[in-house]
């Protein structure tokens, strides 16, 4: 299933590879099963991967891949890994810049930012993500779009 099929897709827009959430009232986000979307993603370990696969992705993506041409990798992987156990009720806690203060300077369109979320759809698609738990991160991720886009 292609992102533009997601009733999200419209909402997503810039690079948020850096797939941020400075929003802590999200941490503790549950689902109607009592379990957080951490717990539902399968913890640590599982957004690990999908966020080391969506890196795989990116670094394959002619339209982005320049962006990261600079970037130390390693430490991307655990910013992201971070920014997503927090943002979905784990408890990790995001170190990073801001997604501002992350995309300063880079000047990014609203193109490259959905470029990388079919990047994290493609990858959470290979770890077989539930499309309601793909959708569910989406939704906590889409916010962060104007903070990345335009910079």
């Amino acid at each position: 299933m292609k992102l533009q099929s997601l009733p999200l897709a419209r909402h997503l827009g810039g690079v948020a590879l850096t797939c941020a959430l400075a929003f802590p009232a999200l941490a503790h986000a549950q689902m109607t099963s009592g379990q957080t979307l951490y717990e539902q993603l399968g913890g640590k370990p599982a957004i690990t991967k999908v966020v080391h696969d969506m890196i795989v992705n990116v670094a394959a993506d002619n339209r982005i891949n320049h962006f990261f041409a600079k970037t130390n990798i390693p430490h991307l992987q655990m910013e992201l890994v971070n920014q997503v156990c927090e943002a979905t009720g784990g408890p990790c806690k995001y170190t990073g810049l801001n997604m501002r203060q992350a995309h300063k300077g880079m000047n990014l369109r609203t193109a490259d930012f959905n470029a990388l979320v079919e990047d994290l759809q493609k990858s959470m698609d290979s770890n077989n993500v539930p499309l309601g738990l793909q959708n569910q991160l989406l939704a906590i991720l889409a916010p962060m779009e104007p903070h990345v886009d335009h910079q």
